[in-house]
């Protein structure tokens, strides 16, 4: 193994481990640190399921090296749970609205829309549907998933 150290924050907790150079961010987190939450789908950056946040930005995990996030600040889908254990506002939007049907796509469409709620809380449907046209959804529930969005956009503003 060629090893590589690096530390980094992944969900708030400071991390460091020695890796193969050429490991994949998604395969480094879903084998190494065992947060599956984040789905490999199709490898290429194309479907967005393997998204999560670096530095606040959501990136497709399957395209960056695990050494590229060397002093970054990670956040997977396993981040947005509260506390207490209760899913968090976007979280319970999705389930309130059939927004997942196999949900294989969703951790992605979460961490992609909580970004976007960050910035903004009240999304309009074109801003909704550009955000989220990054990340496909086989059972095709756009539908739904822009609901959520609002959904959830709405527990927060009130």
């Amino acid at each position: 193994m060629d090893g590589v150290k690096i530390n980094l924050k992944v969900n708030g907790l400071a991390i460091s481990r020695e890796v193969d150079s050429r490991l994949l961010l998604s395969d480094f987190i879903r084998e190494s640190l065992f947060l599956t939450g984040t789905h490999i789908g199709c490898e290429h950056g194309v479907c967005g399921a393997c998204t999560i946040h670096v530095n606040g930005d959501p990136v497709r995990s399957c395209l960056m090296l695990a050494v590229q996030a060397d002093g970054c600040e990670v956040k997977t889908v396993e981040s947005l749970i509260q506390e207490n254990g209760k899913l968090n506002h976007l979280q319970q939007a999705f389930s309130d609205n059939h927004a997942l049907q196999c949900g294989f796509c969703t951790p992605g469409f979460l961490m992609t829309v909580s970004r976007l709620l960050e910035d903004n809380l009240n999304p309009g449907e074109e801003e909704i549907r550009k955000c989220i046209s990054g990340n496909l959804c086989r059972c095709t529930g756009y539908s739904n998933i822009i609901k959520a969005v609002k959904q959830a956009a709405q527990t927060v503003s009130n």
